[in-house]
């Protein structure tokens, strides 16, 4: 079974870690609420955090190139290594799992999704949203910026 892209790492992670990473966005985002000042600040953060796919994308091709490598020059049987690492990165993409992914979760590392949910709190906070209407469609786009 193909899970949905923005469901599949949600639903392979344990729900008492969903639930943490839901808590902790949640009490960033109150904090905020009384912090207004440090909002520009918290949203620049944000885009440069690192999300669950990026983790995937670093550490999977680390891994098949250093199995390679190894493989190479040590043994061939490390050749396995990369074929695993692909393997699973195949299966990630299609099914949402990934062996790394309870840690990565476990870690605090959260969803492209997770993380937008947070940054578009912030800016209603801020009061990006508090222009947009029917007849404002370019406002819209800017806020949420959009080429």
């Amino acid at each position: 079974m193909i899970n949905t892209t923005t469901e599949r790492v949600l639903l392979n992670t344990a729900a008492e870690v969903n639930e943490r990473v839901r808590h902790d966005t949640e009490k960033r985002i109150t904090f905020y609420i009384t912090h207004r000042d440090l909002i520009d600040e918290r949203l620049a953060e944000l885009d440069r955090e690192w999300d669950v796919e990026r983790m995937i994308e670093v550490e999977a091709p680390t891994m098949s190139l250093l199995g390679l490598l190894l493989g190479i020059t040590v043994n061939r049987k490390l050749l396995a290594i990369p074929l695993f690492a692909q393997s699973m990165v195949l299966l990630h993409s299609l099914q949402g799992w990934y062996p790394l992914l309870p840690l990565f979760r476990r870690m605090g590392i959260r969803t492209e999704r997770e993380i937008a949910v947070e940054r578009y709190a912030l800016k209603a906070i801020r009061g990006d949203f508090k222009e947009i209407g029917r007849d404002q469609p370019k406002r819209a786009l800017q806020v949420a910026e959009l080429p």
